[in-house]
């Protein structure tokens, strides 16, 4: 009768070992907005139900800017930041403690390009060039300046011109207002999806393959909050996989998780744009056990880059501004089961 009572105590306890209470509840601050492309993931988990799955309860908010997104969680006033790796950077030497643990993409986001139709085949053809940019002394700028000098081009041998997006920066490249564009690429895709546009792409050799875009939180914030943080990161790849297996399925839960009008039109158009940019997304291999990485090695390469280039004054650490502790529960569950769960939903 004992072993059976404590049995039983021993039960009930696990039972209620984790509500999902306030302390289950996690802020999340992007830099961009909610109809941002690598806003998709976390958007897909949301609508999916996979937080509400981890007992979670996942407040979004947008701050527009990624340096207040950083004060934000750096400050405790949110646990998780989105946002592209530069302002963990940047941050690290204004005290601004960001530790990124789960990658929002495997490649390193900006490149170089111009209209498959241009004259400009080799790096060299760029001498004398006005490429369009986001605004002034966008990111794009840093790994454009050193693709060109890698080729003999100096910074004075071509001028940059910020030409917006959209339609305006289409506008800017179809009438030869500009040679080219340094531009994140999900951006670029979406111009030759909807716009028709064909591109020729000009990738750094050193940071093509280097993700540099995460969910980040404070040092604090982990130590803390790792539990929460590591079911966060497992809602993450089960969103991911959706998205690669069931990319009808995921235009439609990131329609309708944006606050955009769900039509069939705009599902088909998110749709679209998903099916032709899985490699910018972390499933596109679905069997993978590192879904969400930022390895070590690549983020050294990364930060000495930044410091070889004067966007940081020294060369961090890379094991101070990435983590990979949650990364092996987050992609510890049965996928043959999952996946088979999910394309099943129409």
């Amino acid at each position: 009768m004992l072993r059976s009572l404590v049995a039983g105590l021993v039960l009930a306890l696990l039972g209620f070992a984790r509500p999902a209470a306030a302390d289950d509840t996690l802020t999340v601050v992007g830099g961009s907005t909610a109809t941002g492309f690598f806003e998709v993931v976390d958007i897909v988990a949301q609508e999916a139900g996979f937080f509400k799955e981890q007992h979670l309860i996942v407040d979004k908010q947008y701050s527009g800017n990624s340096s207040v997104a950083a004060q934000m969680v750096a400050s405790s006033k949110a646990d998780i930041a989105s946002f592209a790796i530069e302002p963990i950077l940047s941050g690290y030497e204004k005290g601004l403690r960001l530790v990124g643990f789960f990658s929002r993409d495997p490649h390193y986001v900006q490149t170089l390009a111009v209209l498959d139709s241009s004259s400009i085949h080799t790096l060299a053809d760029f001498k004398g060039a006005t490429l369009g940019e986001y605004s002034v002394g966008s990111a794009a700028e840093i790994a454009a300046n050193s693709e060109l000098s890698g080729a003999g081009v100096r910074r004075s041998d071509y001028t940059y011109l910020p030409i917006g997006s959209g339609a305006q920066a289409i506008s800017a490249l179809t009438s030869g207002k500009v040679a080219g564009v340094a531009f994140p690429y999900p951006e670029l895709v979406t111009y030759a999806t909807f716009a028709g546009l064909k591109f020729r792409y000009f990738w750094h050799p050193i940071l093509k393959d280097i993700p540099a875009s995460a969910y980040a939180a404070s040092p604090a914030t982990i130590a803390t909050k790792s539990d929460q943080l590591r079911r966060f990161a497992r809602a993450l790849v089960e969103a991911s996989i959706l998205i690669r297996v069931n990319p009808q399925l995921a235009a439609r839960y990131f329609v309708e998780g944006s606050g955009g009008k769900v039509t069939d039109d705009a599902i088909a158009h998110e749709a679209r744009l998903l099916a032709v940019s899985q490699d910018m997304l972390p499933g596109i291999d679905p069997s993978n056990r590192t879904i969400g990485e930022l390895p070590l090695r690549s983020t050294a390469v990364l930060t000495k880059f930044m410091a070889d280039n004067g966007l940081t004054a020294q060369v961090i650490p890379a094991a101070a501004i990435v983590t990979g502790q949650f990364i092996p529960y987050a992609n510890d569950f049965d996928r043959q089961a999952f996946i088979a769960r999910v394309k099943a939903i129409r």
